[in-house]
């Protein structure tokens, strides 16, 4: 046996010898390979040198470093060190091969060449099966760069990222497969195809719970929001089941059963099954636990209000069901009147207020309460810093701010200010954002910063139409940022100057010589700019043409005097101011308007055909606007009541206006004139916006001896918007489904139907019910989508005056507000209720278009 071994051993030796001697013979060997090399009789050596051999993208000298081969080291060949080089390079996943070869040896010197097979190189990746847009968005995901090895990890690495992608659309079940091919282009590199189907989107079939004892199945699925499972009431289906919201309406679940009392509720386990293509079902095992009541509550840290007080704003009781939701929100709000404890200090300087409710015993089914309270010190704020306004003056953002030097801090007048700010229209009021800064603990004071960012606010109106056989064209300009103190700057002029917050408002229409009407608008809410006293300017002037032109060429076809004709010129002044009482959201202003109305030719139209008439008024407004943004309001309300009153001429001018000429009878027009409007904002949930506004107006006379004024009227039905076609003299409100000014009281005569149309009611009435939600909130844009129901009627007498008696129209539309065009709307309604005596095709209006420039009081 001792021979056996001895010759074995004796045969390997001389292999082993025989076959390093060959390298002296310029044959290199392949030490990985069993077939070349002997691990029976290993000799040592000293590395003389490494080389690398076979690389494309990689640092040679990082791969040396990756062997633990070093120049100078013993090494013993064939050993683990040799065969750990080996290991080493092919676990940094880079190669598909890795040889390690002697290439000579000289005495006790070995010199290594380590020679690899790189792995492919990325070219791209290809995806199919996904729209532009989805497939943009997971390239984007993956950040595929050209030049990534193309392994195991890279391919699955791009299957998760497209599942996740997909699974967040609600195609929780893709098929995806991947495939690599050549790239003829480029040597040793690869393009990766995944080719995806995403199959259908999925929805919930069925919603079951299981361990609840208190809630039923259903209040359960209730409070799941946002996920619902499939019920024939459900018209478009319960929604499409996203992991995300999933997980959003499981912590609202939860967060529910807490609020009711139930503290130790929590979901045990779920899953989500797949039922076929289209749909899964959820199952939830729950454990409510005992239900929970407060027991005592006792305060701590307090100074500044007792007990008593503390638990009367707080509103919680012993004996009330146990809510940490309700809670939380009592002490540090936020709520709708900021009535919270922390709301309370907060407002009244104390910068610094903390409070944290402690549980300090729970026995039975009660919990007690210790409310600790760190009241801190009263800040005084020092100094009031704008940032970000380049356009507008810092006086004009200032004079708006209610948080002044001096006063004592409060996060509620800085609300405020933020709201003020937002009115102005020239700041992104989404990146409004105050900030306390600079606070002093040793003097007790503290800076606020706000911090706005400008948009553009300017509004520029170009359109042309044809209609009625003309081409009409409009331009309109509107400067919401106008300085008249800078007027006589030269170099503020870009294009003109700005900064004061005053408007300047310009517009032109004219279809040529048949019609042409221009008018001109100026306000500055800060007359003077120290006090804000409202003031306002605007005038107008139009003359319209109809009758005896070519309907295709335009061509004037009768003399001027044969045709019918009216001129109108006004010009209003307001002066206003801000009120303090009963709250400072409320605005008074004062007007007084003169109009001149000029008709020839005009009774086919009008009440009276030939004369001048001239309108003399006073107008009385009291308003309160406390929405809490100028675009896209959520909350608060605007509401208006005014007073229009002419002198009462009929009182001392002894006209009888029964056999009184036209001329005379209309010269002077006499009414008083009563509208009111409200609109009230509230959020319903997330961003979806309810608004519910309420209008009324009345138009009457002094004495029987006048009739009712033939302007002023209202004209209801359409877009709301001021045409070519429309007298001065109306007042236009909008009634969507019904075209302009259809709507007529029941009682006009059928001899007058058109001349009530052309000159509208005395009375009017509208009810508007509208869901807004956003699609863009931004500096660039704002859009939002809205569902809406309406209402309204007109009456030719107070006595025919019936509120409940209203026309009605619902239907859907959007608005985009883009800072240099104003708001811009489409809207399909559908009027229910037909018009007595007009054809249908003359009253409906499904689709309706509106430019609302806010152009200015004129």
């Amino acid at each position: 046996m001792k021979r056996i071994v001895f010759l074995i051993t004796f045969i390997s030796s001389v292999y082993s010898y025989s076959a390093l001697a060959q390298i002296t013979g310029n044959k290199p060997i392949n030490l990985s390979n069993p077939d070349e090399i002997s691990y029976l009789t290993p000799r040592d050596y000293v590395i003389g040198g490494v080389t690398i051999s076979g690389t494309q993208y990689l640092d040679n000298d990082v791969l040396i470093t990756i062997s633990k081969l070093v120049v100078g080291q013993h090494i013993e060949v064939p050993s683990d060190a040799t065969a750990n080089v080996i290991k080493n390079l092919m676990a940094q996943g880079l190669f598909d091969d890795v040889q390690l070869y002697a290439d000579r040896i000289d005495g006790d010197n070995i010199f290594f060449n380590i020679r690899v097979q790189e792995r492919p190189r990325l070219t791209r990746i290809d995806i199919n099966g996904l729209s532009k847009s989805q497939t943009e968005e997971v390239r984007k995901r993956l950040n595929s760069n050209t030049g990534k090895i193309v392994n195991e990890n890279l391919i699955n690495t791009t299957r998760f990222t497209i599942q996740r992608f997909l699974r967040e659309k609600a195609y929780l079940y893709p098929d995806i497969t991947t495939k690599t091919l050549k790239d003829t282009a480029q040597v040793n590199n690869e393009i990766l195809v995944v080719d995806v189907q995403r199959n259908k989107k999925v929805k919930v079939r069925k919603i079951t719970f299981t361990g609840n004892k208190e809630f039923s199945q259903r209040a359960l699925r209730k409070a799941l929001k946002g996920v619902k499972q499939r019920e024939w009431y459900r018209i478009f289906g319960p929604g499409k089941f996203k992991d995300e919201k999933y997980k959003e309406a499981k912590e609202k679940l939860v967060a529910k059963l807490h609020d009711k009392g139930y503290r130790d509720a929590e979901i045990i386990s779920d899953s989500v099954k797949k039922f076929d293509a289209n749909e899964v079902t959820i199952d939830m095992e729950i454990y409510e636990g005992p239900k929970y009541y407060v027991g005592n509550i006792s305060w701590s840290g307090n100074s500044k209000y007792s007990d008593s007080v503390l638990n009367m704003i707080l509103g919680i009781e012993k004996g009330d069901v146990f809510s940490e939701e309700k809670l939380v929100t009592k002490l540090s709000g936020p709520t709708r009147n900021s009535d919270d404890i922390s709301s309370l200090y907060m407002n009244d300087g104390y910068l610094t207020f903390s409070v944290d409710p402690v549980q300090t015993r729970v026995y039975n089914d009660s919990i007690d309460l210790e409310i600790r309270m760190y009241e801190g010190a009263q800040y005084t704020i020092n100094n009031v810093i704008v940032k970000g306004n380049d356009v507008t003056n810092d006086k004009v953002v200032l004079r708006s701010i209610y948080t002044k030097p001096g006063q004592k801090f409060s996060k509620d007048l800085i609300m405020r200010s933020v709201r003020e700010i937002a009115q102005l229209g020239n700041f992104d009021e989404q990146k409004t954002n105050p900030v306390p800064t600079n606070l002093n603990h040793a003097e007790g004071t503290v800076d606020v910063l706000y911090n706005v960012t400008e948009k553009p606010s300017d509004q520029v109106e170009l359109s042309g139409g044809y209609g009625a056989g003309q081409i009409i064209g409009t331009l309109g300009l509107t400067f919401n940022n106008f300085s008249t103190s800078n007027f006589f700057d030269k170099s503020s002029w870009k294009p003109l100057p700005r900064g004061d917050g005053q408007k300047l408002s310009l517009r032109g229409q004219t279809s040529g010589k048949r019609y042409q009407s221009y008018s001109f608008s100026f306000s500055d809410p800060w007359l003077g700019g120290k006090k804000p006293i409202y003031f306002g300017l605007s005038a107008y002037t139009s003359n319209s043409s109809y009758g005896g032109f070519n309907y295709y060429t335009g061509e004037q076809m009768v003399k001027d005097s044969e045709l019918q004709r009216i001129w109108m010129t006004g010009v209003t002044a307001t002066l206003g101011k801000r009120l303090e009482w009963p709250d400072n959201y409320f605005q008074i202003n004062t007007s007084l308007s003169f109009q001149r109305y000029k008709l020839q030719n005009y009774g086919n139209y009008f009440l009276f055909s030939n004369g001048t008439a001239y309108n003399m008024n006073i107008t009385q407004e009291i308003s309160r606007n406390s929405v809490d943004a100028p675009i896209y309001p959520t909350s608060g309300s605007n509401i208006k009541f005014s007073v229009q009153l002419t002198p009462p001429y009929s009182a001392w001018n002894n006209i009888n206006y029964k056999t009184a000429p036209q001329e005379e009878k209309y010269k002077w027009t006499e009414y008083h004139k009563w509208k009111f409007d409200s609109q009230w904002y509230i959020k319903i949930a997330g961003k979806l916006v309810l608004k519910t506004q309420a209008q009324f107006g009345f138009l009457g006379n002094y004495t029987n001896k006048t009739e009712t004024s033939t302007f002023e009227r209202f004209k209801l039905g359409g877009d709301g918007m001021q045409g070519f076609d429309f007298l001065q003299g109306s007042e236009i409100i909008a009634l969507r489904g019904y075209a302009n000014g259809v709507i007529i009281p029941e009682s006009t005569p059928n001899n007058f139907q058109q001349i009530a149309i052309n000159s509208g009611s005395p009375i009017y009435t509208k009810y508007q019910i509208e869901l807004r939600h956003p699609v863009m909130l931004n500096d660039q844009a704002t859009v939002f989508v809205m569902a809406f129901a309406e209402a309204g009627n007109t009456w030719n007498k107070f006595s025919e005056f019936n509120p409940f008696k209203v026309r009605r129209t619902a239907g859907v539309g959007a608005r985009i507000f883009l800072p240099i065009f104003g708001m811009l709307g489409i809207d399909y309604g559908h009027a229910f209720d037909p018009i007595p005596g007009l054809p249908e095709s003359s009253w409906k209006q499904n689709f309706t278009f509106s430019i609302m420039q806010n152009m200015g009081g004129f």
